[in-house]
């Protein structure tokens, strides 16, 4: 059996300014494999995997890994992708330290980019980006489409990760018994101190350190978007970045000469998922497959959450964080980051989780012997991966746990779509339009237990909503609309 051993790490990025300049995100791939193994101080490596990995991501491309190998000089290695999903960084890596492991490859290559700013600034002029083609079908597929929108979700537009993560944000304030003001008070410190790990980390899209007040006022440069959540409370996807791990065994790392200050060990990993469908979660508040997840991994390890030095945390919003430090047991004194998270350091879709993971190795790497998490997170608080990362060797083999029969088992509400009466207000989110709020978003509970969906449009209403606790309230619902 073989121990295996991250090596090389890279991050790149781009800030175009011309309409036709810049590099599109095959070639980011391709720039960032290279780095890493130089980064291992062993350029050869690249051409030494025998599997290269890409993360999906917002691109036509139908096979990027053969690309990056013929790139690398390394044409005949196994070709995989995965579906889309912010989680599937970890769950790659936790794959692949079993396949190094098992001995059925002795190096891997993961890879992934994303363009998200030069697209905006080539959609902001009408234009789309026109990135080269490549054809082909992998040779592996990790990882499985699922669908995450109950229809009665989907009916009310209740689609995308802007509108319901929110709708959890006020579901947990309620369920902590916050005031509107104190609530949106603490996530903004909290958000700041994400902002301040990104102004440290050389690798960040956005450097300048922001207050709590900037972050929690509205202004030219931080509209509204989903109360409680101006811009600067969400995942910041305008970003050209690229990342790249390679991950061989510890046998193959000598046998090259890949110097032992270069090494940080994976230790344990674990996946699970809770309810595919957020209508029937038993709470809205919290996440069981991470609670699991992550106490199995820690298990493995023989860790504690006190033990961990260095934490990064999924960040597309501030309710994942919240979340995740709360199911895995973490104190509130440790930073929850070391990028900066999806907002600052810059959220690259599908391939946030690989800057954390390289970041992670970077400062491991700084500070040997100290024990580092990082969590990753897909869907709407759905899918979720966890890794453990040391620079000294596991008394053990790494396990991998898949805790998934544990949440299997947990409560399922029903869901009453289109019900006429009453109901309790659960969670919401109220979502802006350039004239101001537009629609309220709202999950509801009825007498039953069962929970049901709704949307406001009334305008004082809305303008209430920003202010107090509606949560808890009653409303009267008819064919998906509600009256308070």
């Amino acid at each position: 059996m073989e121990t295996p051993v991250l090596v090389g790490v890279a991050q790149v990025s781009q800030r175009t300014q011309g309409l036709d300049e810049g590099k599109e995100p095959i070639e980011l791939m391709i720039d960032a494999s290279r780095a890493a193994a130089a980064d291992a101080g062993c350029p050869r490596l690249v051409t030494e995997a025998g599997s290269i990995r890409v993360i999906r991501g917002y691109w036509p491309y139908q096979n990027p890994a053969r690309a990056v190998g013929e790139a690398c000089g390394n044409a005949g290695a196994e070709t995989a992708m995965t579906p889309y999903g912010g989680n599937f960084v970890q769950t790659v890596v936790n794959r692949s330290v079993l396949d190094v492991q098992a001995g059925v490859h002795e190096v891997i290559l993961i890879t992934g980019a994303e363009c998200g700013h030069s697209r905006a600034k080539l959609r902001r002029t009408g234009a789309k980006p026109v990135w080269r083609s490549i054809d082909g079908t992998p040779d592996l597929h990790i990882g499985a489409d699922v669908t995450m929108g109950h229809p009665a979700e989907l009916a009310l537009g209740i689609d995308r990760p802007i509108r319901m993560y929110p709708i959890m944000e006020t579901a947990r304030r309620h369920h902590l018994g916050e005031a509107v003001d104190a609530h949106l008070a603490r996530i903004s410190e909290l958000w700041a101190n994400f902002s301040a790990v990104a102004a440290e980390n050389p690798h960040a899209w956005l450097r300048e350190a922001k207050t709590a007040e900037e972050i929690r006022i509205p202004s030219a440069t931080n509209r509204p978007v989903s109360f409680p959540y101006p811009k600067f409370m969400n995942s910041n996807s305008n970003v050209d970045q690229g990342a790249a791990l390679l991950l061989c065994s510890e046998r193959k790392a000598r046998a090259l000469g890949i110097p032992r200050e270069k090494w940080v060990y994976p230790w344990a990993g674990a996946d699970a998922h809770d309810h595919y469908l957020v209508s029937n979660r038993d709470s809205l508040h919290s996440s069981p497959a991470i609670r699991f997840a992550a106490r199995r991994a820690l298990e493995w390890a023989d860790w504690q959450p006190s033990d961990l030095d260095r934490v990064d945390l999924y960040s597309c919003f501030p309710i994942a964080v919240q979340v995740a430090a709360s199911e895995i047991g973490l104190n509130g004194e440790l930073p929850l980051t070391v990028t900066g998270g999806l907002t600052f350091a810059g959220g690259p879709l599908n391939n946030y989780v690989m800057h954390a993971i390289a970041r992670m190795v970077e400062v491991l790497r700084d500070a040997p012997g100290e024990k580092g998490l990082v969590s990753a997170n897909g869907g709407y608080l759905t899918k979720h991966a966890i890794g453990l990362y040391c620079t000294e060797p596991p008394p053990r083999p790494f396990r991998h746990e898949e805790p998934q029969a544990e949440v299997d088992a947990l409560p399922a509400r029903d869901v009453v779509a289109d019900h006429r009466g009453l109901a309790t207000v659960e969670g919401y989110s109220v979502m802006y339009g350039t004239e101001g709020p537009e629609v309220a978003h709202i999950a509801g509970r009825l007498d039953g237990g069962e929970r049901t969906w709704a949307n406001c449009r009334d305008a004082d209403t809305l303008g209430a909503m920003t202010e107090q606790e509606f949560c808890g309230r009653p409303m009267d619902l008819d064919a998906g609309e509600a009256r308070f």
